[in-house]
Parts: structure tokens; C-alpha cells; sequence
């Protein structure tokens, strides 16, 4: 077990902070939770920096992942796991799943808020534990890093400020497109941030190895074939930001021999849990007209730098096939808008009708109610942004919005160029521009 030394009198939570550690957008939303709740829980992929954003917050930590003397501990005398300067990290607590109920009878012993925030890498298995913290205990996700987080957007324009109703300042972005495609390959992975596209892909095919060989081992999964997993995986990467049904993702990941519906939904619940595929779920709203709304999700990988490295696509390749780096490309802009969302308290969905109206994403706030309708375009040239700007405006036309409201901004997000908002209201904003 590692625990940190008493914090000094009128110290701060940052006494752990580690040397090196570039501020995250989730950081607000966490100091925030500790204000108000006993214990925080902070979910996401393996390697998207969890465990540093825990330390900064915290003033003692155990680690069940590197320290198998805790977990043992854990299982004889869990309140001695528990005792320590609070806030106390509890990381990769999923290790120990029953220590769950012990946090939260000392978060209503203490009677006090910022007690403990645990982290982890994968949802357990017994969702009755993860449901029972009501009223003490807060989540919140954590994804690899946006572009705002990884200093390539100025954050010029704010999604919290768009959802306002503030207009888009004129501007442009000092990374061109090729910078993006770049970024795009490399991802959002702290541990990446100084690789080359080349470098980050080897190491991103070596995680994803990892995941289908060690990670996906859940009660879900008892016969996983990694072969099969890799299969299905390189079928979600060629459906990223498409909503494609099971049954397609099982028919093209079998290869010759079509996997099995039961076994394909198992394996893509094992990626759901422990956080490497993000579903983008349809966005349910009031129609005025009378097509059907598409329910199924969009299928993503939670970083498009993975999805990258499934398919084996340098920048030079996604140059070569602009269909695939477009749908990537959306994946990119959902990846940031989720971020960025998650700090406002929204929801990022997606929307289309069976008569083929729709948009990228729908940001729409969960308490106050704002929207913002988003379509990623691959190219800034003026027919393409036309072409994005109708189609927003035809989805807008689809919606009922004196029930849902008018959306307070359509925005057109492009890989580089410059920001603008045209006569007919919609505004054109570089990904590196935008943030939270």
C-alpha cells in the first residue's frame, strides 16, 4: 500500500499533484463533486490519465493495481485501506468491488463531503454495486484528452459559451490539416504526448493486443477468442460514427464464417466495459414531421486514434482514403464535444431520420435544456460548408422546436482554416479552436 505523507497544515488538494500534469477539463467537475458528496468515482480507458487526475485531487492514495499487499488487505480489513488523509485515492478500485459498501458507510460515518475518489478501468460485474451510492457517491467519465487538453485548440470558442447563445469571434487556427490527421493517429493518450504518429500507432496496436488478449476476461466472455475479438474490432473501425447493427458487425468480423450474434453483443459489452468502444446513443426528440427517428446508436471507439491503429492508417493513407478520415474525423469531434460536454453537463448524441435527415451530434444540456446541432465536415471549402450548412438547417426543419426549443447555435466543425459565422446564422469553427 502507498500513502502519501500528512499534508501540511493549509495545504491544498494538489498536494499530489504530479510533476508534469496538464490540467483537465473534468478537473472542475471533480472539485466540484467533492464539495457536495461523500466519494467520487472516476471511470474511463486504461492509459487516459485517471490516475493522475485522482492524485491531484487527493492527499493520500492506495493502488490496487500495483500493490497486491493492498488488495489482500482490502479483503481481511477494509477500513485500514480507507484510513488516511482525506481526500483519500482508491485507484483501480474495481479490484477490490467489495470495498464498495465500506466506502460508503465511512462517507455516511464521516457526515462530510471529499472523503474518497476512486478510479477505475472497468465496470464490474455486479452492476448492484455500482448502483448503490446514491445520495454519497458521484461519477463521472474521464476520456483520453481533447485537443483543448492537448494544447493543439486555443478554445477560442467555447462549447459552454455556444450553448449560451455567444457568437462565434472571427479567428484561425495555427495547426493546418495535416496537423489534425496527425493528432488524429496520435489520440488523446497523456502517455503519447510526445510520439510521433508512427511511434503512437505501434504502441496503440500494442494496447489493443493487450485488450483482446488479457483485458476482456469477464464473467460476459468466459470463451474469448482473441482472433475473433480482432475481427470484430477491425469491423467497428471501418463502421466509426455509423450506425450499424449487431448483425453486420458480427457478419463482417467472422470473416468466412460469420461470428455468432450471442458472441459478437458479448464481446462488444466486454469493450463497453471496460471503456474502449463509446456508443453514440440517438438523440429523442419532438418531430414536426412525421418520419421516424433512427434509434440505434453510432458505433466509436473512445479514442479515433484507436480505431487508427485497427485499421493499419498512417496520415499519408488517410489522405489517400478521405471517406474513411472523414468518418474519423467525426470521431474526433464527438471524442472533444463529449469532454467538453461533460464539464456543462450535457449529453452528446447524434441525429437522423429514416428519410435520411440528420446530424452529426446533438450537444444538448440534461438540466437547462440549450442545444447545439454540430455536422464535421472534412473539408473547409465553400461548397462543402454549404452542403453542412443545409443539412443542419434541414434538420433543424425536421424538429419540433417550439416544444424542444431553438438551438442556440448550428455549427459546422472543420479540421483547420478559419472560425466565421455566415449570413444565414450557421457558424464554421476549426476543431482546434473549439473547447470547453
Amino acid at each position: 500500500m502507498v500513502s502519501a505523507a500528512p499534508a501540511a497544515a493549509g495545504g491544498t488538494a494538489e498536494t499530489l499533484t504530479p510533476v508534469g500534469y496538464r490540467p483537465r477539463v473534468v478537473d472542475g467537475l471533480i472539485a466540484e463533486q467533492l464539495r457536495t458528496m461523500g466519494a467520487v468515482v472516476l471511470e474511463g480507458p486504461k492509459g487516459c490519465g485517471k490516475t493522475w487526475t485522482g492524485l491531484r485531487h487527493a492527499r493520500s492514495v492506495v493502488r490496487f493495481d500495483a500493490d497486491a499487499s493492498a488488495r489482500g488487505l482490502a479483503a481481511i480489513s477494509p477500513d485500514a485501506v480507507l484510513d488516511g488523509e482525506h481526500p483519500r485515492l482508491l485507484d483501480e478500485w474495481q479490484l477490490v468491488p467489495d470495498l464498495w459498501n465500506h466506502v460508503r458507510h465511512a462517507c455516511d460515518h464521516a457526515g462530510k463531503p471529499g472523503q474518497f475518489v476512486l478510479t477505475g478501468s472497468a465496470l464490474p460485474t455486479n452492476d448492484i454495486v455500482r448502483h448503490s451510492g446514491a445520495g454519497r457517491i458521484s461519477r463521472t467519465r474521464q476520456r483520453p484528452m481533447s485537443l483543448f487538453e492537448s494544447q493543439m485548440s486555443t478554445g477560442q470558442v467555447s462549447l459552454a459559451g455556444l450553448l449560451a447563445g455567444e457568437p462565434v469571434e472571427p479567428g484561425r487556427t495555427e495547426p493546418e490539416f495535416r496537423d489534425m490527421l496527425d493528432a488524429l493517429c496520435v489520440g488523446g493518450w497523456p502517455w503519447l504526448a510526445a510520439a510521433t504518429p508512427a511511434e503512437a500507432q505501434r504502441r496503440l496496436r500494442e494496447y489493443l493486443d493487450e485488450v483482446r488478449h488479457v483485458q476482456i476476461n469477464g464473467d460476459s466472455v468466459r470463451s474469448r477468442d482473441p482472433v475473433l475479438v480482432e475481427r470484430l474490432m477491425i469491423s467497428l473501425a471501418r463502421n466509426s460514427a455509423a450506425t450499424v447493427p449487431v448483425s453486420r458487425l458480427a457478419a463482417e468480423g467472422g470473416g468466412e464464417q460469420p461470428l455468432n450474434h450471442q458472441t459478437a453483443r458479448a464481446y462488444l459489452d466486454a469493450l463497453h466495459q471496460i471503456f474502449v468502444i463509446e456508443d453514440q446513443p440517438a438523440w429523442a426528440t419532438h418531430l414536426r414531421s412525421r418520419s421516424r427517428l433512427t434509434k440505434s446508436p453510432k458505433r466509436h471507439f473512445v479514442d479515433p486514434a484507436l480505431a487508427a491503429a485497427v485499421l493499419r492508417a498512417s496520415p499519408s493513407a488517410l489522405l489517400s482514403d478521405l471517406e474513411t478520415c472523414g468518418l474519423l474525423f467525426e470521431s474526433l469531434v464527438v471524442r472533444d464535444l463529449r469532454v467538453y460536454g461533460e464539464a456543462a453537463d450535457c449529453d452528446v448524441s447524434h441525429y437522423r431520420l429514416d428519410s435520411g435527415v440528420e446530424a452529426d451530434a446533438i450537444v444538448s444540456r440534461r438540466f437547462e435544456g440549450e442545444w447545439i446541432v454540430v455536422e464535421a465536415k472534412l473539408s473547409p471549402a465553400p461548397d462543402s460548408i454549404d452542403a453542412a450548412a443545409a443539412s443542419l438547417r434541414r434538420a433543424v426543419g425536421s424538429i419540433d422546436t417550439a416544444r424542444a426549443g431553438a438551438p442556440a447555435a448550428l455549427l459546422v466543425v472543420t479540421p483547420a482554416g478559419y472560425a466565421y459565422t455566415r449570413p444565414d446564422g450557421v457558424s464554421v469553427v476549426p476543431v482546434s479552436l473549439l473547447g470547453p
